[in-house]
């Protein structure tokens, strides 16, 4: 059996290797290293794939975060709204910038920030909602939309781990993660569902004249080279990156497959047990599994985790720590208690190996490891 990873890039390269090797070669030939045709290319692909009018390519998922709050002319002191159950650069351009992050609590069963407690936070500094399409699956977008026009709100899709994912309207309308917003953002860093061999980002829009804004932003603050017109970053995504992309972004639909085989395979064992919480899924999106989190209840999930890696499994902890209690965001309107559910998900999840090329033995290995370990009763 192969040593299981919970990202094999490797093995996934191997199987475009040919196509990456050529593209790779194609930019060094041309040496139009920076914004040269390839990120051209793959902005307009990206822009087809996803059905948004403006892909705006950018150097990392942060970034693009931070463009589109530069972008939108927050001020220092308004308040932004996120989850208080994810990764820490979601709040942390927040910060940069000097807004205010204003965290609430998530749903247990997907991990989504919960609406109810969105509009519950909502204050008349409010500028922005920033749901969080967690793990591989979208946020109630139907909600959090109604909720934004209500109140005036801009809202930033943070879809690093999703893209791909499709949400349906109760009027049957879909749309794929990032593109229902005044903004979505994602990242391209290599474990991510379309991942670089490097670092990259993207945004996205459908509106014509943020888009304009938000190119200025990336480069300098410029849409003339060396004509100022906005305080901007310097935030590109490579030729070399984009080349690979280009590639990846064929197949990924392929590779979202792939891994929702992997968590049909894990759901039909693990949901017999009732100290293993399976991932829900949600009726309004589909699910394309950045992670497999379950969620460990009536055993030691540290104590799982050490036993898998002493089998050689890894398994990851997303996250240890609710935001509130990272040293960097403490904030004396929050206290232990305040945030639940995001306390306990923090105590009791842990996320398998799941990618594109694992094996059905390797599968087993995982499923029986785990077994072992919680012994629990079955379900009647």
């Amino acid at each position: 059996m192969k040593k299981i990873q919970m990202v094999d890039l490797h093995g996934q390269y191997l199987k475009i290797k040919e196509e990456v090797d050529a593209a790779i070669a194609g930019v060094l030939e041309s040496c139009a290293f920076i914004n040269g045709p390839e990120v051209k290319e793959f902005q307009k692909e990206l822009e087809t794939y996803l059905g948004v009018k403006h892909v705006i390519p950018c150097a990392n998922g942060t970034d693009a975060l931070q463009i589109a709050m530069m972008a939108l002319d927050f001020q220092p002191g308004d308040e932004v709204i996120t989850a208080d159950f994810t990764y820490a650069a979601t709040a942390e351009v927040i910060g940069l910038l000097k807004l205010k992050p204003v965290l609430v609590d998530v749903y247990k069963d997907n991990f989504s920030i919960n609406p109810r407690a969105v509009e519950a936070a909502i204050t008349e500094r409010t500028k922005a909602i920033v749901p969080v399409h967690l793990f591989g699956q979208c946020v109630d977008m139907e909600q959090i939309l109604d909720i934004a026009q209500r109140h005036n709100l801009a809202v930033i899709e943070d879809t690093a781990q999703a893209i791909g994912s499709e949400f349906t309207f109760s009027d049957g309308t879909v749309k794929k993660a990032g593109t229902m917003g005044t903004i979505g953002t994602t990242s391209f860093f290599p474990s991510k569902n379309l991942g670089a061999y490097g670092d990259g980002g993207a945004i996205y829009t459908n509106d014509d004249d943020l888009a304009k804004k938000l190119r200025m932003v990336a480069n300098h603050g410029q849409s003339v080279q060396y004509y100022h017109d906005e305080i901007g970053v310097n935030s590109r995504l490579d030729s070399m990156q984009a080349a690979i992309l280009r590639i990846k972004l064929r197949h990924l639909n392929e590779y979202a497959k792939a891994r929702q085989h992997v968590a049909t395979y894990y759901d039909n064992i693990f949901s017999q047990y009732s100290s293993l919480v399976v991932p829900d899924v949600a009726n309004y999106s589909t699910h394309v599994y950045h992670q497999y989190t379950l969620q460990i209840l009536a055993c030691d999930r540290n104590e799982l985790r050490k036993h898998l890696a002493d089998k050689g499994i890894p398994a990851m902890i997303y996250y240890p720590l609710p935001l509130h209690t990272q040293k960097a965001y403490l904030d004396p309107r929050y206290k232990d208690g305040d945030f639940p559910i995001t306390e306990e998900l923090c105590r009791t999840v842990l996320s398998l190996p799941i990618h594109t090329e694992m094996e059905e033995e390797q599968m087993e290995y995982i499923v029986n490891s785990v077994l072992e370990f919680v012994q629990p009763k079955v379900l009647s």
